[in-house]
């Protein structure tokens, strides 16, 4: 990642129901955090599972404030959500 970049990977999983990336984006585009790359996938009996990568750079909201938000958003719905720095992540699973 970039010098100017302060990168996050989130990841949603749970039962599939309409309206869960536009939540997660919404959230995101509101605390000035930007999608990289997202992808999401319905496995076999409506099991959803999303990944993202997101640019938190122009953002004041800390890791935990960003969890939290995200929650907020999913609450009432069958989800579970978890977001990590990537240089944490990177470093976590470094071979």
């Amino acid at each position: 990642m970039g010098k100017n970049k302060k990168c996050i990977v989130v990841t949603v999983i749970g039962k599939d129901e309409v309206g869960i990336v536009a939540k997660i984006a919404t959230v995101l585009a509101e605390n000035k955090i930007n999608i990289i790359d997202i992808n999401q996938k319905i496995l076999g009996e409506g099991i959803f599972a999303m990944t993202l990568l997101a640019d938190r750079v122009g953002s004041s909201l800390s890791l935990p404030a960003i969890t939290n938000e995200l929650k907020a958003s999913i609450k009432g719905m069958s989800l579970d959500v978890t977001v990590q720095d990537t240089e944490v992540f990177q470093y976590m699973h470094r071979v």
